[in-house]
C-alpha cells in the first residue's frame, strides 16, 4: 500500500507522523512543502488542496484514505497497525 506525506518542515504534528511512520516501520514518501519553490510548491500545494479541500498539514495518502492531521488512531486502522 503506497503511503505519502504532505509536511511542513517546522510543523511539530508532520514531524510525528513522519516519527509514527517510520517507528512502525511503514515505508513513506513525504514532501515538505514549505521547502519547495516555484511551480513545483504551486503544483504540490494544487494536488493538497484538490485532495482536502484546504491547507491544514499534515496530510497522509494511504492509498485511497486521505487523513489530515496526525491522527495515531486513525493511521494505526488505515495501516492496520492495530
Amino acid at each position: 500500500m503506497k503511503v505519502k506525506a504532505y509536511t511542513l518542515s517546522t510543523c511539530p504534528h508532520c514531524r510525528m507522523t513522519k516519527e509514527f511512520l517510520a517507528d512502525n516501520n511503514v515505508e513513506f514518501e513525504y514532501v515538505d512543502v514549505d521547502l519547495l519553490t516555484g511551480e513545483k510548491r504551486t503544483e504540490v500545494l494544487r494536488e493538497v488542496y484538490r485532495l482536502t479541500g484546504g491547507y491544514s498539514f499534515p496530510v497522509i495518502v494511504v492509498g485511497d484514505t486521505v487523513i489530515v492531521g496526525f491522527n495515531r488512531v486513525r493511521l494505526q486502522e488505515v495501516l492496520e497497525l492495530t
